[in-house]
């Protein structure tokens, strides 16, 4: 089994707090370490329930991460309405989603094969 880097335990845990101050939904997080050739050790994956809220969560994550951990992200994917905003901090991908996108791609069910956590 894999050695997890105790460096991402600490930057999961700094971007769940993150979710959760700003009261983020349904935060999961998927673990790749025992999959060969993932693109990441973890993906973070939460919900919102307007654009408004979506853009909370990913700024309180911005900030939160930025204070604690000293990280940027390395890139951070959105479109104008706010749907789905993805931060990359290389390691560790958070999807933030509005509610009915999330449920739309429902993207935790295409890996099946990895740890999945609840942090509700």
């Amino acid at each position: 089994m894999p050695k997890l880097n105790p460096k991402n335990n600490d930057l999961l845990q700094v971007i769940i707090n993150g979710i959760k101050e700003i009261k983020g939904n349904n935060v999961i997080s998927l673990n790749f370490s025992d999959l060969d050739n993932s693109i990441c050790e973890y993906f973070v994956i939460c919900s919102g329930t307007s654009n408004t809220h979506v853009k909370a969560i990913h700024e309180n994550v911005r900030k939160i991460v930025m204070k604690n951990i000293k990280q940027k992200p390395w890139n951070i994917e959105s479109d104008n309405t706010s749907e789905w905003i993805l931060m990359d901090y290389s390691d560790i991908i958070l999807h933030i989603f509005q509610e009915e996108t999330r449920n739309l791609y429902n993207i935790e069910e295409l890996w099946g094969d990895t740890k999945k956590l609840s942090h509700n």
